[in-house]
């Protein structure tokens, strides 16, 4: 157990948290200590009957069971190998800018679902979880990563082999593609449009997340470096109609 106590300490603080409520929360649902349907994103219930625990726990909550246990395993080892990774890389010693990254992303996935099918109720957990590496992805486009039986390409593919896989083991892509889309907007905002194209900056870090979550120095590193341009540029700026997207079930379709 001393082992087990060892590793955890030694995720990254942020993914260390959501790791844990990713498997608390969906084990809190499978005991019945608390019925899913309360877990999910049900839109009418969030946005009608200001039920606004929803989006918190529907990021963390998977149903889990015969059929969707091994998807929820893979995506779970997606969130520990890929949130470190980028917390312990390119937002190394500054938790504040990678818990902001966390917040875009997640305010953009509870929007997108929120102005779809009221008649449907939604989980957040994969598409948090693919923008965060999509992010990655394309921080380390140029990177060889490895796959399933020894496949071997870019990183800046990643998002999109994973999507095909997820296809595959859950019969959907949605999830996916709203989280690579998400990534992908955080990505141009904060990278690609004020470094590379010279426009303004619109994403800016709050103070008060510098005040909670202070920047430090030292830490693991090594995993996923921007490149040089972008990490100068961001060293510069620290301190300061309705949709039918998403993957949702019919109530009483459980």
């Amino acid at each position: 157990m001393s082992d087990l106590g060892d590793w955890f300490r030694s995720i990254p603080l942020i993914t260390r948290y959501w790791f844990a409520g990713s498997i608390a929360v969906p084990l809190v649902g499978k005991l019945g200590l608390v019925s899913p349907v309360n877990l999910f994103l049900w839109p009418d219930a969030f946005i009608h009957r200001f039920q606004i625990w929803r989006p918190i726990t529907a990021t963390f909550f998977f149903p889990v069971g015969p059929g969707t246990g091994f998807l929820y395993l893979v995506n779970l080892y997606f969130l520990y190998q890929y949130s470190s990774r980028l917390e312990t890389g390119a937002f190394d010693g500054r938790p504040a800018d990678y818990m902001f990254m966390l917040l875009f992303n997640w305010i953009c996935i509870v929007v997108s679902f929120s102005s779809s099918d009221f008649e449907k109720y939604f989980l957040l957990m994969i598409p948090l979880i693919m923008s965060v590496l999509y992010v990655w992805a394309q921080l380390n486009r140029d990177m060889i990563v490895s796959f399933w039986f020894g496949t071997r390409f870019k990183a800046c593919y990643l998002p999109w082999v994973i999507l095909g896989f997820n296809y595959i083991i859950g019969g959907s892509v949605i999830n996916e593609l709203i989280g690579n889309l998400v990534g992908h907007l955080y990505f141009f905002l904060m990278f690609k449009y004020p470094m590379d194209l010279g426009g303004r900056n619109f994403l800016s870090t709050p103070q008060f997340l510098y005040r909670w979550l202070p920047n430090r120095r030292g830490g693991v590193s090594g995993f996923g470096v921007p490149p040089a341009s972008m990490r100068r540029a961001a060293e510069d700026q620290q301190g300061g109609g309705r949709h039918n997207w998403g993957q949702g079930f019919r109530l009483g379709d459980q």
